[in-house]
């Protein structure tokens, strides 16, 4: 498989990198966490302004049209600036939103485009496990399809437009799409590790309107946002181990930098093998959804990687760190909240890892 990047994936990552440097110094993001809701604006307007929130989204709806791979090289660029920017619950809801409902949401979509719109994705239920069946249900009436259910952890929420939920039907699971504001939704805040807006939504009888009653595209669905969270960690990981690299080069101890130490430079080769293995599954799941093939056994891989690697980095580098990693005036700190938080988003290592146990038992027992 060729990994290499295409000139306008090239062009997508220096552009994206401009844009997150200038905006995401620690000061910057101090500002931002001091705010009820953890979500730079102003960033979020400069992204829609150079074109990278449409970065997957069709033309004809103001976007690219780069597709999913490239909008993973976004993510992880958000994510080796830790951005307070939600790109993952708003672009991978919009790119679906657009796979499954075409041209009925085209305006919607082109307001995400340019910033105007937000979109989230609901996949977390209390007390279950991401790829069990959702307790969630949704029933037709006259009027059309009601939900009744509790979501937890919907980032967002508050904000968006709409939300992409998954819930049972008598004919099985199917995607809908319902506005968090109407009456029949109530929305209580959550505290979460990285102090990222998330919510708990309580369905009510909410009117929703259907996506896709086929359980392929619902298992599509889950598989881009574990990619998108598993890239998000490629970029936080790539992030702490050059931070770790670049300290442990300048901190000296009896005369002489710390890296020289045979045992801090094992700890941070570790980190870059972890980090190059969660990038090579990584890329090989979003190339497959990409190219619209079967990638679930590869979006779990790379969340077990996410789980491991996250966990494995995070603690190397405030190891290697000493008491400074946890200083909140460095910027350490962050990444490895981030990391904690992407180790359990989408499903922990030990869950995927049971899915993924059960899938191949299935293949050879069929």
């Amino acid at each position: 498989m060729d990994f290499s990047y295409t000139e306008e994936q090239q062009d997508v990552i220096k552009l994206a990198q401009q844009i997150l440097g200038d905006q995401t110094e620690p000061a910057a993001l101090k500002l931002i966490e001091e705010q009820r809701h953890r979500f730079d604006e102003k960033l979020w307007q400069d992204l829609a302004a150079s074109g990278l929130l449409g970065v997957a989204l069709s033309e004809a709806n103001g976007g690219m049209a780069f597709g999913f791979e490239t909008l993973c090289l976004l993510i992880e660029e958000v994510g080796r600036t830790v951005a307070p920017v939600p790109v993952i619950p708003v672009l991978v809801s919009a790119l679906f939103l657009e796979q499954l409902g075409g041209e009925a949401f085209a305006s919607t979509l082109a307001d995400v485009a340019t910033g105007k719109t937000l979109l989230s994705s609901a996949i977390s239920e209390p007390g279950a496990e991401v790829r069990e069946t959702p307790t969630t249900r949704a029933v037709a009436d006259e009027e059309g399809w009601r939900l009744w259910g509790t979501k937890t952890c919907v980032p967002i929420a508050e904000h968006c437009a709409g939300v992409l939920v998954a819930a049972q039907t008598q004919g099985g699971v199917a995607l809908f799409l319902v506005d968090p504001t109407t009456d029949t939704v109530t929305l209580q805040r959550q505290h979460v590790t990285c102090s990222e807006s998330q919510y708990l939504m309580e369905l009510e009888g909410t009117a929703a309107t259907l996506l896709s009653d086929v359980a392929a595209d619902v298992t599509a669905w889950l598989d881009a946002l574990t990619v998108a969270y598993a890239t998000m960690a490629v970029g936080v990981c790539d992030r702490m181990m050059r931070m770790s690299a670049s300290y442990t080069s300048e901190r000296q101890q009896f005369g002489v930098p710390v890296a020289t130490f045979q045992a801090v430079g094992h700890r941070v080769a570790d980190c870059f093998i972890d980090v190059e293995c969660l990038r090579l599954v990584t890329q090989q799941a979003a190339s497959l959804i990409d190219q619209g093939l079967p990638a679930t056994d590869a979006a779990l891989s790379a969340k077990i990687w996410t789980g491991d690697a996250t966990h494995r980095v995070s603690q190397a580098s405030q190891h290697v760190h000493g008491g400074i990693g946890v200083d909140r005036d460095y910027p350490l700190f962050r990444y490895c909240l981030w990391a904690r938080q992407l180790e359990l988003s989408a499903g922990s290592s030990a869950e995927m890892t049971a899915c993924l146990g059960k899938r191949i038992e299935s293949q050879f027992s069929s």
